[in-house]
């Protein structure tokens, strides 16, 4: 299945930040143009700006073009921009549905930018779970060396607690461990799931969260068919995992699973929404206005993005035959 070249629709993100330009230069990547076909979501005379910024010619890809014209200075974000960067998802989304392609990349957007447009959503996790009707998507981060996937997402910390559950973990749990058998081709996922607590609370000195709430979560996950282990106190369990005892983490909190992933994958990790009913991955970082415009801002992560989305393409391909 590895000559299959999948159709991926590319997001431009937010026209005012450095989304043009990234996806102007993985267009013309030929390690991408030999794994994937893209076709930009969004509106040429920014794709063809973003080229620009960059010193090239605008790349030779279709363009589907969609989202109101506006006037866009990059490094200033705008109502304008938030509601081009919506309706560019709106429109990769139904080209998924529609099966005119495989999967979709996004584009770094603008949260605040995003919600002045009318969107109630907090980023693209929340807007394609609304879309799709998706009850629980799930946001891993994934790279070379490490994935991680999260039990609660942009919560306050005091607020966490409160918020695990054994349900909620078990159903994170178990849809990475089917993503990961279907779009990563991995046949037995070991799924290591962390603590909340210090030392996995040091057998109750430390809270009650570990014997309480997640160790029935592992244990259930394991009856379901998971090959779950845990809780892992959170200070050793990513170093093992990136020594290879583990393919993923199950984090309780945003910081947790976010800070060990940045430190190693800072320039080429990926943000991949699981759980939809479609293939979506993302650069993991953001608009960057304060370089938009200027050419230099590195499409690492936006390049990783696309290959990976190939990747699971072909993968769930493999899966269907």
């Amino acid at each position: 299945m590895q000559d299959i070249k999948p159709k991926v629709a590319i997001t431009l993100g937010d026209p005012a930040g450095v989304g043009p330009e990234l996806v102007a230069r993985v267009c013309h990547d030929p390690e991408v143009l030999a794994s994937v076909e893209p076709i930009v979501v969004g509106r040429s005379m920014l794709l063809s700006a973003g080229a620009l910024a960059c010193g090239l010619d605008a790349p030779k890809v279709e363009v589907v073009k969609c989202g109101e014209g506006a006037e866009i200075k990059p490094g200033q974000p705008s109502e304008a921009g938030g509601r081009q960067a919506g309706a560019f998802i709106e429109m990769a989304l139904k080209m998924c549905l529609a099966n005119q392609v495989q999967a979709m990349v996004t584009g770094p957007i603008s949260k605040a930018a995003l919600q002045a447009a009318g969107y109630p959503d907090t980023g693209h996790t929340t807007l394609l779970g609304r879309l799709t009707n998706t009850p629980r998507p799930v946001m891993m981060m994934a790279g070379s060396r490490l994935k991680v996937v999260l039990a609660t997402v942009h919560k306050a910390i005091r607020e966490v607690p409160g918020l695990l559950t054994t349900q909620s973990i078990v159903e994170v749990g178990m849809i990475a461990d089917e993503s990961l058998r279907r779009f990563f081709g991995l046949d037995h996922p070991r799924i290591a799931v962390a603590a909340l607590n210090p030392h996995a609370s040091e057998d109750g000195m430390f809270g009650d969260e570990e014997e309480r709430v997640i160790a029935p979560a592992v244990a259930e996950m394991q009856a379901k068919g998971a090959e779950a282990s845990g809780p892992h106190p959170p200070d050793t369990v990513f170093w093992r995992t990136m020594r290879g005892e583990f393919d993923l983490v199950l984090c309780m909190y945003h910081d947790q699973g976010l800070i060990p992933f940045k430190l190693r994958h800072f320039e080429d990790g990926i943000n991949v929404t699981l759980g939809l009913p479609i293939i979506r991955t993302s650069p993991d970082h953001g608009t960057a206005y304060d370089i938009a415009g200027r050419g230099v801002a590195k499409p690492n992560s936006m390049k990783a993005a696309v290959l990976l989305a190939g990747h699971m393409a072909r993968n769930r391909a493999a899966q269907a035959q």
